[in-house]
C-alpha cells in the first residue's frame, strides 16, 4: 500500500485496559495502565503492546501516535493505588521516555508522542464531574500531570472519556500554561448525548467560548453512537475518533464480565462509513474491546477506500 493511500492520517493504538485484563490477563486495579510501568514486567508488556501498532503503521506508511498508559495517573486515582504526587510525577515521565525509546527503536519517520489524561471521575456516569465545580476546579486539578507530561517532552496532551464542557476547559487552560498543544476527546451515550444529557454541539460550543483546543476527538462508544453525536458542523471539528468494538452502553459494559469484542471487520465498515461524514478525521485507533486485529482491520478499510478514489 502507498503512501498516498493514508496521507496525513495517524495511526493509534486500541483498547489498552480491555487488551490486558482480558488477552493478557493482568489485574489493573482501577483500570490503572500506569502501573506497569513500576515494573520490569510490566514494560516488557507494554512495549510489546505498542509494537504491535508500530507494525501497522509500518505497513501502510503511515506515521504513529503513541500514546501514554497514564488515563488513571492524577492524583485521585494515583491516591486510591498509592501513588503521591512525587510518585505520579515520576511515573507520567517514565512513561513518556518508555515511548520514546519505541519511537527511537521503531524507524518509523514520524511518531508523535501524545501525553494521555482521563477524567477526575468516572467519565461513564452522569454527574461524573460535580456541577458545582467547574473550570477552575479542573485546571487545578489536571495542571500536575499535564505539566509532568509537558516537561518530559511529549508532543501534545489529549485528555480522553470527557463529558463535560468544564473540565474540558480546565484541561485546556492548563496545557496553555503548560505550553503544549491540547486535544480533547468526548465520549457519549448510545443515544449521541453525553452522560450529561447534553449534545456534543452545544458541549464543544462551551469549550470553543473560552479557548477552542487544538483538536476534538470522540472515544470509548460503538461508531453507531458517533453517527448519532455529530451533526454537520460538528463532525467537521472531530479531528480522531477510538471507537468501541460493542453496541453495549456503557453501563453494560461496567456489569459485563466478559469481553465484547465485537466483530473487526464489522467494525472497520462502520468505522469506513463514518468517512463519508466526518472529512477531517485524520487519527483513527480503538478504544474498549479493541486490540491490534481491529486498528489493522480499520487501516485495511481505509486504504481500499482511497485506492477507489
Amino acid at each position: 500500500m502507498s503512501a498516498s493511500t493514508v496521507a496525513g492520517r495517524y495511526v493509534t493504538d486500541g483498547g489498552l485496559e480491555t487488551d490486558l485484563i482480558f488477552h493478557h490477563g493482568i489485574d489493573l486495579p482501577d483500570f490503572a495502565a500506569f502501573v506497569l510501568v513500576d515494573q520490569d514486567d510490566g514494560r516488557r508488556l507494554l512495549r510489546e503492546y505498542y509494537r504491535r501498532y508500530v507494525d501497522i503503521a509500518r505497513a501502510h506508511d503511515a506515521p504513529l501516535r503513541l500514546e501514554t498508559p497514564t488515563w488513571r495517573a492524577s492524583a485521585d486515582w494515583g491516591a486510591r493505588l498509592g501513588y503521591d504526587a512525587d510518585a505520579l510525577r515520576r511515573v507520567n515521565v517514565e512513561a513518556v521516555r518508555l515511548l520514546q525509546q519505541i519511537a527511537d527503536e521503531s524507524g518509523l519517520p514520524a511518531v508523535r508522542i501524545v501525553g494521555l489524561l482521563g477524567p477526575r471521575g468516572d467519565g461513564y456516569r452522569s454527574g461524573a464531574w460535580d456541577p458545582a465545580t467547574g473550570p477552575d476546579d479542573a485546571y487545578r486539578y489536571h495542571r500536575a500531570q499535564v505539566r509532568a507530561l509537558a516537561e518530559a517532552g511529549v508532543d501534545v496532551i489529549a485528555a480522553y472519556t470527557l463529558n463535560d464542557a468544564a473540565e474540558a476547559r480546565g484541561v485546556v487552560r492548563a496545557a496553555r500554561e503548560a505550553g503544549v498543544e491540547v486535544e480533547i476527546s468526548f465520549t457519549v451515550e448510545t443515544d449521541g448525548l453525553l452522560a450529561s444529557g447534553r449534545t456534543l454541539a452545544d458541549t464543544i460550543a462551551e469549550v470553543d467560548a473560552t479557548d477552542a483546543p487544538e483538536a476534538y476527538f470522540l472515544n470509548c462508544a460503538h461508531p453507531d453512537h458517533f453517527d448519532r453525536a455529530v451533526d454537520a458542523e460538528t463532525a467537521r471539528r472531530i479531528v480522531g475518533i477510538r471507537p468501541n468494538a460493542s453496541r453495549l452502553s456503557h453501563a453494560e459494559l461496567d456489569e459485563s464480565e466478559t469481553l465484547d469484542d465485537g466483530d473487526p471487520v464489522e467494525l472497520a465498515e462502520r468505522v469506513a462509513a463514518l468517512f463519508e461524514r466526518m472529512p477531517s478525521v485524520r487519527v483513527i485507533g480503538g478504544c474498549c474491546g479493541t486490540d491490534s486485529r481491529h486498528v489493522a482491520a480499520m487501516w485495511e478499510r481505509l486504504g481500499e477506500n482511497s485506492g477507489r478514489a
